[in-house]
């Protein structure tokens, strides 16, 4: 007898219906699955035999043969045990076949009956209504997250008996849904604060603008200066999610297998640090079969490359298109997939080898020629694509040892999420743009335009400094932030300067 279960893999972050045709006939005792599945799907032959024993039912004896269309794609892990579970009980006529066409299966099963959770779910119950799918049964463990997704009837059980006996039952159980005492409350990370720095007022205003408009940000200053501790404040004074950027983040941290032990939704912004042995693959995303990278996993939220001079530079020219595109395209040869990658590049560094280079203090022992060398690792498109480059200089004595506390980041989110407002509200119009560093070319002639002096004074900038046609960019993407921060409508003279000072490395260069 045949019997047909509808399940749906994971390509990227995407997902794709797939089917679970299980045909029962006669001759010698075998289980054979068909359609390019992987060691783990082979494995579930083994783990579903024993599940279904040790659960009580009876397994049919005779050849069973099982089929995951489409057949030309790959099909891996552990989530289509539950549907093939679910096809030879129906098969064998020990459930019944009537809803079997209205929802898609999804779990891994235990030896002894039980349901474990998988990755990937969020993707999955996104797509499952343009799938043509009702109603989704999975793991218990995930239903929290496939409920986040509105219309769509959620059903989580323990055991492979709970859900034959609702196949058989259907209207003794109710689907899943979110309460105010199961879905998470958004958090901000405040265990980093602002006012815990003392000193560095130029660092703290380039990381309020970096926040506000989604810019990316270097610093560059010798070692204790408080590079690191800037950094890693920044998430601090970031606005939360929206819903839809969540939904967007929880999808790429689902694919991930971060969500098993997470509840639902990603309400905060992620903090990427990768140390900088990392490889490419493991920055952009890859592997035999392509699941994303430190780029994908920061998406609407922080890189973070600490000591950024000591990444390898193939490594950092990795970044170049998704900085630039705001999405990474991985190909395999079987295969082709796209994760998005809009994050904010941070980054620090020391001015020299040895780190003191232009410090008053203490004197710089490299020759030019290791200066050179050591900024050579990083390639000017790069560089071009980072809007602030910003010095650090160490303490004064008397700003160490002072007891006063600067502005905390509750206090600079509340401006920041203006200024954030005010680029929504100009963005209206334009989907899926989100903050000024966002902007195309067209969006930055209508909304970055400038009176004669403060084009003389950009043009001045360009020349002196040698600055590409990106590079000026930048600077009016800048520019339009910190207008934004005060509330203005036109960019003027004083918003360029103060951009133009957040050209470090170019005026080292």
């Amino acid at each position: 007898m045949l019997a047909r279960v509808w399940s749906a893999a994971v390509v990227g972050i995407d997902a794709v219906k797939i089917g679970v045709e299980v045909d029962l006939s006669g001759g010698l005792p075998k289980i054979i699955v068909l359609g390019l599945p992987d060691a783990a799907v082979q494995e579930s032959r083994e783990r579903v035999k024993s599940t279904l024993k040790n659960a009580g039912y009876a397994f049919p004896m005779g050849n069973i043969v099982v089929n995951l269309t489409p057949a030309d794609l790959r099909k891996e892990g552990p989530s289509f045990d539950l549907p093939i579970s679910v096809g030879i009980l129906a098969a064998s006529q020990q459930i019944k076949p009537d809803l079997l066409g209205d929802f898609l299966f999804l779990g891994e099963v235990s030896l002894d009956g039980s349901l474990r959770p998988v990755t990937g779910v969020l993707p999955i119950a996104a797509a499952a209504q343009q799938l043509g799918i009702t109603g989704i049964v999975l793991p218990e463990d995930n239903a929290q997250e496939a409920a986040v997704v509105q219309g769509l009837s959620t059903y989580g059980f323990k055991t492979i008996t709970e859900v034959t006996h609702f196949l058989n039952y259907p209207d003794s159980i109710k689907p899943f849904t979110l309460s105010h005492t199961t879905a998470p409350t958004p958090t901000q990370a405040l265990n980093l604060d602002l006012k815990d720095v003392k000193g560095q007022l130029h660092g703290r205003r380039a990381l309020e603008i970096a926040a506000t408009g989604g810019h990316n940000l270097v610093f560059v200053g010798p070692p204790g200066s408080g590079k690191t501790m800037l950094a890693r404040r920044l998430p601090g004074i970031l606005p939360p999610l929206t819903f839809d950027e969540a939904l967007e983040v929880t999808r790429i941290h689902s694919v991930a297998g971060l969500l098993k032990h997470r509840g639902t939704l990603v309400h905060q912004r992620s903090f990427r640090s990768p140390h900088h042995s990392a490889s490419g693959p493991s920055l952009v995303g890859g592997g035999t079969y392509p699941r994303p990278g430190e780029i994908s996993l920061a998406h609407r939220g922080i890189l973070f490359l600490d000591e950024l001079t000591e990444f390898k530079r193939d490594v950092l020219e990795f970044l170049r298109q998704p900085l630039e595109d705001g999405f990474v395209t991985v190909t395999r040869t079987r295969q082709s997939v796209v994760f998005p990658a809009q994050f904010t590049l941070v980054a620090s560094t020391n001015p020299c080898p040895c780190g003191y280079y232009g410090d008053p203090i203490q004197a710089c022992t490299c020759s030019p020629r290791q200066r050179e060398q050591y900024w050579g690792k990083l390639s000017g498109p790069l560089m071009d694509r980072i809007d602030l480059q910003v010095a650090v200089n160490r303490l004064k004595p008397e700003e160490i040892t002072q007891n006063f506390q600067g502005e905390d980041s509750t206090t600079v989110r509340e401006r920041v999420q203006e200024g954030r407002d005010r680029a929504r509200h100009r963005f209206k119009q334009e989907p899926g743009l989100q903050c000024n560093a966002e902007m195309r070319s067209s969006h930055i002639q209508r909304w970055c335009k400038l009176d004669t002096t403060s084009l003389q004074l950009l043009e001045t900038a360009i020349r002196q400094l040698g600055l590409s046609a990106r590079a000026s960019d930048r600077i009016l993407k800048v520019a339009r932030t910190i207008a934004d921060l005060i509330g203005e409508d036109q960019i003027k003279s004083p918003h360029i300067a103060e951009a133009i000072q957040y050209r470090t490395i170019d005026r080292l260069a």
